[in-house]
């Protein structure tokens, strides 16, 4: 038989809610709720007064809790906000394996023995979270991690849950077979009158093993106790981070950006050693005032030394210039990569760089020149009218979260889209056979057939085809910002095709198909 592992688990409760409220300042008591994909993904204690719960609709916990703080979950910010944690642990009792954000085990024999017991050593560990302002952790301390970690959830109001050597099975008996994290085997079982790990535990083995496999098996063997998973203490990963402390606080953004440099250098030079670029930074900057900025850069190749100062500059000036004054003097600067490529993906070609290169880097100088955002990009958004559509984004950025391309738009114009769409729509006119000015009622039907355009008000053009109209209707809801137009796509004698807009009984050309 496997020897079993004594474990210690340390478990934060509602880690998504105390790593969003430690990175936005918010009030630990504030009824809060992370969102993913539409629904609760994590909620505060006082939101759960409330009536709100994980996996609820947004709608339906805001009918709850009308003062709820709605904010996104963001995984990477679990993580990266545990990080610190886990180097507090490792420093009292190392050997630490990360579970997920919010939770991590060690195996108990040393700090038992280091610490003079068990319990001693979940005291350390709880005070050790404490000085960091973390509050309400939970330990428990068991033979294997899969039982020391229910001890550490369990409802007992203790924060710490020891569970006897040779006990497990007996602690675990009472719980519910969803403990086990497969739905499939639970429900399956629960139709043959089995509820609880101690019913499970009760089966012979063999018989689980034919039945359900070596997955049922070894869930089997968690439900009796005998968890053999040993615990795998994490590497530290190499520190790759580079941080600048300044003392006295500089107040100028060009001293912080010129007091870095050294700071960037060293932090590329890092990279290099390890055989890695970095296409995504995150740079921290802490105030004297207790502020901090935080902010995410992308390159659209790799940063360099002097790439890292240009968003450490454009971070702290915002709108101002690089020789304007900070509201609080700055005193901490720390840079740290969120994404690494290897250093070879990213080597120069036998023969020099190519087209693309040499755009990057001019696009580049003439941004490090002008600032953030001096140079634009387009990209393709989501929207019903071909304006709504054009994105304009600073050189190497993302894409902004918002209005996506991919779904569905109803009014939408269908494609192939124009190929000119005009900076400013173009003021308009269309006319009928008779002269007058074409115009569309409140129900949508024409006043007379189009026959004639303008689109300068100097040419005239015979229309010799024309479509619509594609009435537009947008927040109809909204007296205020409620829109409502209609399109029609026309031909002109040459050939060509005008997208017309008739808004407010006034025409206007919005695109050119070219």
């Amino acid at each position: 038989m496997t020897a079993l592992t004594r474990t210690i688990v340390l478990w934060c409760p509602d880690w998504p809610i105390t790593a969003a409220v430690r990175a936005r300042s918010l009030a630990a008591d504030a009824p809060i709720a992370l969102i993913d994909r539409g629904v609760v993904f994590a909620c505060s204690a006082t939101a759960r007064r409330e009536g709100v719960r994980r996996g609820q609709r947004l709608r339906d916990a805001q009918v709850r809790c009308p003062e709820i703080v709605v904010l996104p979950y963001e995984a990477a910010l679990d993580s990266r906000a545990f990080e610190p944690v886990i180097e507090v642990i490792e420093q009292t009792m190392p050997g630490v394996q990360l579970v997920r954000p919010g939770m991590c085990a060690m195996r108990a024999q040393g700090p038992a023995r280091y610490y003079g017991g068990e319990e001693e050593a979940a005291l350390w560990l709880l005070d050790a979270l404490g000085e960091l302002g973390i509050h309400g952790s939970r330990v428990g301390v068991a033979d294997g991690p899969f039982t020391a970690e229910h001890a550490a959830r369990s409802t007992k109001r203790a924060r710490i849950t020891i569970v006897p050597e040779g006990t497990a099975a007996e602690f675990l008996a009472p719980m519910p077979l969803r403990v086990l994290g497969e739905a499939t085997l639970a429900t399956l079982l629960l139709r043959l009158g089995i509820g609880t790990l101690g019913e499970f535990s009760r089966l012979d083995s063999l018989d689980v093993e034919a039945r359900f496999g070596g997955q049922g098996a070894r869930l089997h063997a968690l439900a009796s106790g005998l968890d053999s998973q040993p615990v795998i203490p994490r590497v530290p990963p190499e520190e790759l981070d580079g941080v600048i402390a300044f003392e006295p606080a500089l107040d100028r953004v060009d001293q912080v950006a010129f007091g870095f440099r050294a700071s960037a250098d060293r932090f590329i030079q890092r990279l290099v050693a390890a055989g890695l670029v970095c296409t995504s930074i995150r740079i921290e900057i802490d105030s004297e005032s207790g502020d901090i900025s935080e902010r995410s850069w992308l390159h659209p190749h790799s940063f360099t030394a002097a790439d890292v100062v240009d968003r450490l500059r454009w971070q702290l000036q915002g709108s101002g210039t690089s020789d304007s004054g900070l509201s609080s003097g700055v005193t901490r600067v720390r840079v740290v990569p969120e994404s690494v490529d290897a250093i070879g993906n990213h080597e120069q070609g036998l023969w020099g760089t190519g087209h693309d290169e040499r755009i990057h880097h001019g696009l580049s100088r003439v941004q490090s020149m002008l600032g953030h955002g001096g140079v634009l990009t387009t990209a393709v958004g989501g929207g019903r009218t071909l304006r709504d559509r054009e994105k304009l984004i600073p050189w190497g950025d993302r894409e902004p979260a918002g209005k996506s391309a991919t779904q569905p738009w109803p009014g939408q114009l269908p494609a192939p889209a124009p190929g000119t769409v005009f900076e400013a729509p173009l003021p308009a006119a269309v006319f009928a056979a008779d002269d007058s000015a074409v115009d569309v009622d409140d129900r949508g039907i024409l006043s007379a057939v189009p026959s004639r355009f303008s689109a300068d008000n100097r040419t005239i053009l015979p229309i010799s085809a024309w479509a619509g109209p594609w009435p537009i209707a947008e927040r109809w809801w909204d007296a205020d910002t409620s829109r409502t137009a209609n399109r029609f796509q026309v031909v002109d004698e040459t050939g060509t095709a005008w997208l017309l807009v008739l808004e407010d009984h006034l025409w206007w050309a919005e695109a050119r198909y070219d």
